[in-house]
């Protein structure tokens, strides 16, 4: 077990990298870009952003298991309804398509640099110590549901 393994709530690692990101972009040249395309981009995704969390959370919630990224050990319910069809990870992919879509508005290169090295972080620090839990929880079945269901998308 890694040092860095669930420490950091997810939603607060997303609320770092936007600051990095608008850091970056403030400290570098400016790039222009067509308003209307980064105003498009960005709404889209906001609502695929907020499509994924708000799906995730309400199963979660239908389900009556936690929410909490950083106990997965208390998860009483595999929820594979709704949302859980199309990944294992909404919110974090949610959370990715929030971070995309500040890259948008800010039109900022910096994007293809920062969002990988989020959902890079989200990989080995929360997704795959949470796959170990319900491995262990859920024990075949959740083998079964990772076969058929991808981890992102």
């Amino acid at each position: 077990m890694h040092f860095l393994e669930k420490k950091i709530p997810p939603l607060l690692l997303l609320i770092g990298f936007l600051l990095l990101l608008w850091t970056l972009e403030a400290i570098t040249p400016v790039y222009e870009v067509h308003q209307p395309v980064s105003w498009i981009i960005t709404l889209m995704m906001l609502l695929a952003g907020s499509y994924f969390c708000l799906a995730g959370i309400s199963a979660f919630k239908k389900a009556r298991t936690t929410v909490d990224p950083r106990t997965p050990e208390k998860t009483s319910e595999l929820v594979t309804e709704g949302v859980y069809r199309i990944t294992r990870n909404p919110m974090y992919v949610g959370f990715g398509c929030f971070l995309a879509a500040w890259g948008a508005w800010l039109a900022s290169p910096w994007l293809l640099l920062v969002l990988p090295l989020f959902l890079g972080y989200l990989h080995l620090f929360q997704v795959l110590p949470e796959e170990a839990v319900l491995e262990e929880a859920f024990g075949e079945d959740y083998l079964n549901y990772k076969a058929k269901v991808p981890r992102w998308m």
